[in-house]
């Protein structure tokens, strides 16, 4: 038996991590055509307006983020994606993109043909199940994101993201919990949680000086992430962790 493509491997751990995948559809995960390609930030995936592009990305390594914009030009950033994620599952079956998507670092991607996607959704029940339960998992995080920039204060909203943002890293094996190099400016944290940059400035400093974080230059480091979890209101639920996978996890039969 030929090796399995490692890539593909990827894809297939996570989908059988969102539901269970027999045999034949795990074939067919292997028969998907794509390509590799990279994006240096801040590159655009994908941009709000435009016919649905010929490939769907799925995020090999890097970072990647969602935007909206208002008629001023102000942005508005709505999620925040990383190694494992599908970035575009959400225009499968649109006519028009609705939001951009924008490299946050550079960002290595595998880029499925729409056409093959679109088929083996409709072809094999297991696929169909398991990406609907991945855009169910992105439709809960815009939800609690709303929440932060809707109803909690700047101390919360920052300390929520920088939560969100460690656990998610940490499930995708990029960290330990214990910190990690903030892959935001803090432009782009304030247009993620509705404040200004200097806003966002002054809160990262009072976390510090409460010793919820520690900061070395772009460096989070957290010694008490309860305590930080606490002042962020956090709760890891809206995540669905219990249904997710890193790419390296075993997935599941």
């Amino acid at each position: 038996m030929p090796p399995k493509d490692p890539i593909l491997e990827k894809i297939v751990r996570k989908l059988a991590s969102r539901a269970s995948l027999d045999e034949a559809d795990r074939a067919a995960v292997f028969a998907l055509p794509y390509v590799r390609r990279s994006y240096e930030a801040p590159a655009y995936v994908l941009r709000e307006g435009e016919p649905p592009r010929k490939h769907c990305s799925f995020v090999l390594g890097g970072l990647a983020f969602r935007q909206k914009l208002a008629a001023t030009g102000a942005r508005q950033i709505v999620s925040i994606h990383m190694t494992g994620d599908f970035l575009d599952l959400q225009h499968l079956f649109l006519n028009r993109a609705d939001h951009s998507v924008q490299a946050l670092s550079l960002l290595e991607t595998a880029e499925i043909e729409r056409s093959a996607l679109q088929e083996l959704v409709l072809q094999r029940p297991a696929i169909g199940k398991a990406m609907w339960i991945d855009a169910l998992i992105d439709a809960s995080i815009f939800r609690e994101w709303i929440l932060n920039v809707g109803r909690r204060d700047a101390r919360a909203r920052v300390a929520h993201l920088l939560c969100e943002v460690s656990i998610r890293m940490e499930a995708a094996g990029l960290t330990d919990g214990s910190g990690y190099k903030l892959p935001l400016t803090q432009e782009q944290l304030g247009d993620a949680v509705g404040l200004t940059s200097v806003h966002v400035n002054r809160t990262l400093r009072a976390l510090a000086e409460q010793g919820l974080i520690r900061r070395d230059k772009r460096y989070v480091h957290f010694d008490d992430l309860k305590a930080l979890r606490a002042a962020a209101d956090f709760s890891a639920l809206y995540l669905h962790l219990d249904q997710s996978a890193t790419p390296d996890d075993s997935g599941g039969h």
